[in-house]
This record gives structure tokens, sequence and C-alpha cells, in this order.
């Protein structure tokens, strides 16, 4: 109907997609198909009812629409035929139109990871600024944001936003879209849609400067695994492969971990560049820093320089054995800097005597050096990063990184326990510390000096610290950080053999707020079970009449020896809160794991001890949430007879208690058993264990054929498996890799039965840990190599009495398994009869055992390696070979190489 006067309104018509009109229809009971709304009542419209219409009329003002809207303006304002009408067509998406209508009069609307394309590209359609400058803003500052708690964007829409970009907005979303993808990298490279980036969005985030990634081999990770998905959707063809090496070639090879070269040679998309990062990554551990400096003619090379932006919050250094202090040098100094004629001379005096005293090296790296400031750095992983000075890392990373909150330096014997005080003063912000390193083989070492710094240090706030394995803390040591540490809830101090009961004793009534303790292999006895029981003083403080005992949600005490029942029953009795309880190689009694109070216990681990059926069943009836149960080693589990033979109908093997609990909570994790389990045992445990994702199986248990082909298919998630003294056979191991895609260790150990290599035969590409001992006399070099080609990924092999293996099988493993990190060999044949030259293809290899497999390795073994930079360029975990001769030479040489200082040099014996 024609207007016959000025009317000051429109009516504009919206009608539903046919498609989603019928589907509604069919679910629908609405009484009317249409419905009539004004924007003079805008503020009451009921957004998730108005759309549920086919059609909707809506009773726009002329005026506002010509004033907001420039395709309303043509319009209604224009030449067309619509302007003389007061009933106006629009064909567009209902909910996103009543959002657009609402931005004109003024109102807020939602803007999210989904809308925000629909209401975009309304706004360019229809020609609303307003709009238009809502979704810039919303999307400019979204990509900005520094703040975790801000929304973030589905990669799928992120992918729908960039294309539609480049067709209709111009540079302004496609560079928005790049610029958040390199901001959230870490975060999307996980996301199931990754592998539909297109390729010009990803090599434009891989070279925007705000590509954030924890480190290199995180970036290079996610390429692969986006080449690989690339590969099977387009196949192979000559852009694909220009691709490829355009984005492989961003990658900074210089800065990759020695094993992930190695396990990575053979990946597609990889090879070809392997053998360039190896040499690159031993070149840069061949030279020293001021060399380094020496050899940059032309500037820092990016390939040197980590990646840091203002939005990097973990930066993971571990494994990087050729990081030098240029290298960390290097990437926090801006590129204005590197400039100036002098910055080679300035940057060489710093680093040129790293044990000047402290006052002149803080004078060059705050005074001569512009070191810049990554605020939202909070966590760094700098494990097994042996050629970092320690001090000069505290110093660097104090001014570089102020907010810093975790700090993990494992596997470190150059940083000593007394730099938890230095780090303690430099990091006012830090709350968690791991210094942990490997406990076994054990070394007799004098405890390391300690000294409290000069002056008088103020309270940390360290909540959690791990000195795992630190055979050289003294109770001194640990004393003195102990009053730094007031806020501590975590100490792991397993392994540190040289503390006392009274220190831990005294620590523990120190740090009040103590909740988890980790004091395997200690000498954790009755002192300290008194002073969680708040029944000793150790500190020549006022009593706290609250204990500890009640708080406690971890305690973990394996083979802490000397406590008397009477003190165990007084400590578990008041653990009512306790989480997690490791009791493994302890003299605990039924008595007193039957007085345990808890409800929310997690994990359990009473392996090895005497606890029987009885106990176990009055713990777990108890605890119906338990994720963790670990019984290995325990014959009392086992229910006999009066004639000797099982008992299969007692509780604990029939689930009418013990089994009946754990199904009615979430269900095992991880289980460890022995004595007594059998097929029927797995049977009535299955309701429970469909989220298994560990089980150990040991002596005492009686699986058979039946049970594992029962576990394959009533443990879909399993990644690990680990067998002892059980019966196997080909068929039943068959059933393990074609059920189980997860799974990432196998071990069969001592097992007995008839098997070949056809049960080997499966590809099991997840697999990374393999242990075969004692259960396949019959191998050969050819079902080594077999091997290699089922299990291509594998980093760490047991082999143990093959006794058909030669010397043939070294450059079998060296080739098929490059990326091995860990190598144990006994009684395997003649295998080492021509020496061990061929392993040294192996260079990432950390821990290496040989032991009777043939005559032995040439006396030149140790000085070929080191000149061939494999084995000591890599991080000593364990190296035996015929006994402790070799283990000790190695030993004897790094304290021979160690710097006097006035440091008391560490004493080493055999």
């Amino acid at each position: 109907m024609a207007l016959s006067s000025l009317d000051e309104f429109v009516i504009l018509v919206l009608k539903k997609d046919h498609c989603l009109q019928h589907e509604q229809d069919a679910s629908s009971s609405s009484p009317s198909q249409v419905i009539s709304i004004s924007a003079s009542e805008i503020a009451s419209w009921d957004l998730s009812e108005i759309p549920a219409y086919a059609s909707v009329k809506i009773r726009v003002h002329r005026t506002r629409l010509i004033e907001e809207s420039s395709y309303f303006q043509g319009l209604l304002s224009g030449s067309f035929s619509e302007s003389g009408l007061d009933h106006v067509s629009v064909d567009w998406n209902l909910e996103t139109f009543l959002n657009l209508l609402m931005c004109l009069y003024g109102y807020a609307i939602d803007v999210t990871s989904t809308s925000f394309l629909p209401l975009f590209e309304a706004a360019l359609y229809f020609g609303v600024e307003r709009l238009l400058s809502i979704c810039k803003s919303w999307i400019s500052v979204l990509v900005s944001s520094n703040d975790p708690a801000s929304p973030k964007l589905d990669l799928s829409d992120l992918i729908q936003m960039w294309s539609f970009g480049l067709e209709h907005a111009g540079d302004f979303l496609p560079d928005l879209c790049t610029a958040y993808l390199a901001k959230n990298f870490m975060l999307v490279k996980s996301d199931e849609y990754f592998g539909s980036v297109p390729y010009e969005l990803l090599i434009s985030c891989i070279k925007h400067p705000h590509l954030t990634v924890h480190s290199e081999m995180h970036l290079a990770d996610a390429l692969l695994f986006w080449l690989d998905a690339e590969r099977r959707m387009s196949g192979f063809s000559e852009s694909r492969q220009d691709n490829t090496i355009n984005l492989m070639e961003q990658v900074r090879f210089s800065l990759l971990p020695l094993w992930f070269i190695a396990e990575r040679s053979k990946s597609h998309g990889f090879s070809k560049f392997a053998d360039q990062s190896m040499e690159l990554v031993i070149k840069l551990i061949k030279i020293p820093s001021t060399y380094l400096v020496d050899s940059l003619t032309d500037g820092p090379p990016a390939d040197l320089r980590l990646r840091l932006t203002k939005y990097t919050e973990i930066l993971d250094l571990s494994g990087c054995r050729q990081l030098n202090e240029a290298c960390v040098l290097l990437a926090v100094l801006p590129n204005s800097y590197f400039s100036s004629l002098r910055w080679r001379k300035s940057l060489k005096s710093f680093l040129k005597n790293p044990e000047d005293d402290e006052r002149n090296r803080e004078h060059l790296s705050y005074g001569t050096l512009p070191i810049l400031s990554f605020e939202s750095l909070k966590e760094i992983d700098m494990s097994k990063c042996q050629r970092l000075n320690y001090k000069f890392v505290i110093k660097c990373f104090s001014k570089s990184f102020p907010s810093l909150r975790k700090l993990r330096a494992a596997y470190l014997l150059n940083i000593k326990v007394f730099t938890v005080l230095e780090l303690l003063q430099n990091f006012r912000q830090l709350t968690e510390v791991d210094l942990t390193v490997d406990i076994a083989p054990i070394i007799p070492v004098q405890a390391s000096l300690f000294y409290s710094g000069r002056g008088h240090c103020s309270l940390s706030n360290i909540t959690r610290l791990t000195l795992e394995g630190r055979s050289d803390i003294c109770d001194m040591g640990l004393q003195s950080i102990s009053r730094l540490c007031d806020s501590l809830c975590y100490l792991n101090i397993k392994g540190c053999a040289l503390l006392s009961d009274a220190c831990i004793a005294y620590v523990i009534q120190r740090c009040k707020y103590l909740c988890s303790l980790i004091v395997c292999y200690t000498s954790f006895s009755e002192n300290s079970i008194l002073a969680l029981c708040a029944s000793i003083s150790m500190t020549n403080e006022h009593m706290d009449s609250n204990s500890l005992a009640p708080k406690l949600q971890m305690l973990h005490m394996s083979k802490c020896e000397g406590i008397s029942e009477t003190s165990l029953f007084n400590l578990i009795s008041q653990t009512q809160k306790m989480k997690s309880l490791c009791l493994r190689d302890t003299k605990v009694s039924d008595s007193v794991l039957c007085e345990f109070p808890g409800s929310s216990l997690e994990a359990l681990d009473i392996s090895n001890t005497t606890i029987s059926r009885m106990a176990l069943v009055r713990v777990i009836s108890r605890n119906p949430n338990l994720k963790s149960l670990k019984a290995r080693g325990c014959k009392n589990l086992l229910q006999l007879q009066g004639d000797g033979r099982t008992d299969y109908s007692s509780p604990l093997f029939s689930a009418h208690e013990v089994f009946k609990s754990l199904s009615k909570g979430s269900g095992l994790e991880e289980l460890e058993i022995g004595w007594g389990f059998s097929y029927f045992s797995l049977e009535s445990l299955r309701p429970a264990v469909s989220f298994l994702r560990a089980i150990s199986v040991g002596l005492g248990a009686s699986l058979g054929e039946d049970a594992l082909k029962l576990l394959s298919s009533a443990c879909p998630l399993l990644e690990s498996i680990v067998l002892y003294f059980q019966e196997i056979s080909d068929s039943a191991l068959a059933s393990i890799p074609t059920s189980l895609k997860h799974l990432q260790e196998l071990a069969l150990s001592y097992c007995f039965g008839d098997i070949s290599i056809q049960s080997f035969k499966f590809s099991m590409p997840s697999l990374r840990k393999l242990r075969l001992e004692r259960v396949t006399r019959w191998m050969t070099s050819d079902d080594l190599f077999v091997l290699t080609q089922s299990c291509p990924n594998v980093t760490e092999l047991s082999l143990v009495g093959c006794l058909h293996l030669n010397s043939d099988c070294q450059p079998i493993i060296s080739g098929g398994w490059p990326g091995m990190i860990y190598l144990h060999l006994e009684e395997c044949g003649s295998i080492t009869d021509n020496g061990v030259t061929s392993l040294y293809g192996c260079i990432a290899l950390e821990d290496l055992l040989l032991r009777h497999n043939g005559s032995g390795i040439q006396k030149s073994f140790l000085l070929d390696a080191t000149l061939k930079e494999i084995f000591l360029l890599n991080f000593y975990r364990s190296f035996q070979c015929f006994g402790w001769y070799l283990w000790t030479c190695v030993m004897q040489r790094k304290a021979a190489s160690m710097p006097q200082n006035g440091r008391r040099k560490k004493e080493v014996t055999s």
C-alpha cells in the first residue's frame, strides 16, 4: 500500500528460511506463525521467543533507519520504488537483524565468537557504522588483550572470519585474525580444526612478530601435524611440497632439543631438515658464549634468538643442552641494541668472565645492557640445560622476568641447593621451585656448603618446593630454606639421604601450612610424626595446639623405616582429608590402615606390605572415588582355603564389596596388583576400569590369555601395560596393538608362554617405552628390525636375555630408533663383541646400561664418545657397564673437570 502522507514509521517484514521454518514447525506448538513488534518497545523484546515465528513484522522509525543505515537511506529516501511503501521486505537472518536494530536504537548487543561474523557482515551490507565500530572494537580488544579471562575465538569461527575478510573487508579483518592466531598459537594448535587452517593464514601467523609458543619444539611439532593433515586431505603436489619447505624454514632449528631432532628425523616434512638441524645444534654445543658473539658479524641471526613476546607466559627450554648465556642474552635484548657498532664489544665484556665479582656483573647487566622486561612470563623450565651458568641465569631472569612464579631446573648437577636462597632473594613472586635430580644410582658425595647470603632475607612466597634426589643437601641447608618459606604447602624431599629425622621434624614444625609431604627414602621417622601430630616442638617456639596431620592431603613415605606401629597409628588416624597416601615398603599393619578415617582418597599405594584383603576392603568401601590403587607384592591379599588353594570367592575377587565400591565413583585410572588377581577379578572389576590408563600385574597374579584379551576390550584407553611373571601367547598379545591405539608403554618381564615375532608385527606408532626382559630368547637381528618397523617411535628400550643378538643389532637400533633416550641391554648375546661404535648414532641417549653382552667394549670408548660429541654431551642419568668401573671413570672425569674456585670438590668413590 502506497503512502498518502509523510509517515514516520515503516514496517519491515522478515521471513524465516524455509528449511529452518519446516524444522521448527515440526517441533513447535506456537499458536501463530506471524508476530508484529514495534521498535518503540525494543526494551521488552524477547530475543529467545521472537525468532521462533515464521514471519516477523517490525514497526520502525523511518528517520532512524535513514540516519543510521546507508542501505535504508538509499532505499527509503532515493528513487527506488520501496521509498513510497509502508511495508518493506528484508531478506536476512532474523536473529542477526534484530540485534542490528537494537544497535540502531542504542541498546547493548552481545558480540561473541559465533555472532561476530554475522553481525559484521550485516553491518557492512546495511552500512551501519555504529555496529561496524562495535564489531571492530570488540575484535581489536580481543586480539590485544593479555587477560586470561577474556573471551576466546573458536578456531572454526576464526577461519571463517579470515576468509570473509579476504573477500569483503580488506586487510583489517585478516590482519587481526592472523595476530590472534599468532598470540594464541599454543591454544589453537591442539584444536580439532587446526589441520584445516589455510596455508596462507598459517604462514602469515608463523611470520607474525607476536607468534607466541612455549618452545621451538612446540612450533615444529604443530607444523608437522598440520603438514600430515594436509597430506591426508590433498595428497602429493608440487605446491604442497613448496608449502612444506616454506613452513619448516620458519623453524629455528638451533633451538630444538637434540632428542626431538633425532626422533623426528624420519618424519614427513622434517627428514630433509634433520641433518642440518643436528649439525647446527652440535656446533652450538661446542662454541663458548664469547666465540659465539665473535661469529655474529652481521648482528644476531633470528635462528639463535628465543621467541619471547609480550604475551609469553611459559618458556620451555628443557632438553636444550646447546643453550648458553649468549643465547639467553640475545633473546632479552632489543633490536635497537644491535644497531650500535659497539654492541659486540659490550656483550663480550659481560660474557668474558662468568666468575666476575657480583658487583661488577650487576653493573654490567643493569648499566651496560638494556635488558627487556617480559611482565607476562610466569613459568620457566630449564631442565637439562647444563651449559647455562646459574648465577648468570638468576641475574638475567630476575630483570627480564619479574613476574616469574614457577621455575623448574631439574637434572642439573651444577645447580647446588644453596641456589634456592639466591632464587628467593631475586624472585619475590616465585611460588614453585623444582630442583629434582635422579635418585639412582646414588654416588656418595659430601654435602654442599650452605650459606645464608648477606644480611637478613625477607620471607618468600614459595608454596611448592621440590628437592627430590638432592643427596647433597644437609640439615643446615633445609632448615635455612624453611626459615624463608613460612607459606610452604608442598615439600618433596624424596631421596634426600643426608637429612635427619630431627631436621625433617623441624621443617614440619615451621611450615604450618604444609598439606603435601613427600619423604620417600629419607630418615622420616618418630620425631617427624610427632611434629605432624603436634606432640613435640623442634623449633624452641610455642607449641601450636593445631596439628598438621588433619590438614594433610598428600603423604608419601615409601621405605621410611624405624617407625613404631603406635606412631603410625596416631598419624594415620588423624588424616581425614588425605587424597594421596603412599605406604609402600613400610611396616604398616591392618590395625593401622583400618583406622584411616578419610573418605576422599584418590590414590593409595600399599605395595610390598602385609596389608590383608579385609583392611583393603574397609578402606576402599569408604573411598568410592579411588582412581589409583597400587597393591603389588601384598601376599596377604591372597585368600587361601584349607588345602592351600586360592579362594576366588573372597570379597576382593568377587567384587561383592571392593569393586562394587570402586564402581560407584569415577572409576580407576591406575592399577598395580599381584597376588590372587585373576581373570575373574578383572571380569568383576570391568565396570570400574573403562577409564583405566595404566595397569601393572605382578607376581602372584594369574591373568591368562582370556584376561589379556578382555583387558584390550574392557580398557580401551590404556596407555601403559606392565606384566611380570604372567602367561602370554601370540594370540593374546595380538589383541593389544589392534585394540589399544593409545598404548605408550609395554613391558613384559619374566613372563612365560609361547610367543614369537608374530606378536610384534602389528603397527604400534604410539608406543614410546618397550621392555622385553627374559621373554624373547629367540630374538635375532631380523626380529629386531621388525620391531623398529612396527614400533618406530620407541625412545626407551630394555632387552634382557635375548641370547641370539649380535653386533649387527647396533646399527639396527641406532638407525631404527635415532631418538633413543634410554637403552638397557643385558645378557643379549654378543652384541658388544666388536665394540659399541654403532651406538654413536643414538645422539640423544641419556641413560645407557650395557651388561654381559659379549667380550666388552674398547678401552677408548669414553674418549671416542667425547670426540664424537655423543654421550658426554648429554646428561648422564645412569651409565653402567660391567659393574661400577665405567661409571666411576665417568664421575671421576666430571669431578676432575669441575672448577675449584674456593669450593670443596665433590668426592667420588667406587
